[in-house]
């Protein structure tokens, strides 16, 4: 049923279709979680534990002065 997956020709068109719907600028991205998700699954498999903790992204939060900042925030203030 899914012999021959692996040939040059499927996997082109696989890559293909990745560059259509992730773009070019996010696919190395992309790769990069994919390989890191393997790479933790193996090791998780071994027994092993990762080197390399996966860290998120910085998330930006919200101060009280830039919630004070914003317009919406002005605006109730000049109705009170």
């Amino acid at each position: 049923m899914f012999s021959g997956l692996e040939s040059p020709m499927h996997l082109l068109v696989v890559l293909i279709v990745a560059i259509l719907v992730l773009g070019p600028k996010k696919l190395p991205e992309a790769a990069r979680g994919l390989g890191s998700g393997i790479r933790q699954f193996k090791d998780s498999i071994e027994g092993k534990e990762t080197a390399t903790p996966v860290t998120a992204a910085p998330v930006a939060t919200a101060t009280s002065a830039s919630i004070e900042a914003t317009p919406v925030a002005a605006e109730t203030e000049k109705a009170e």
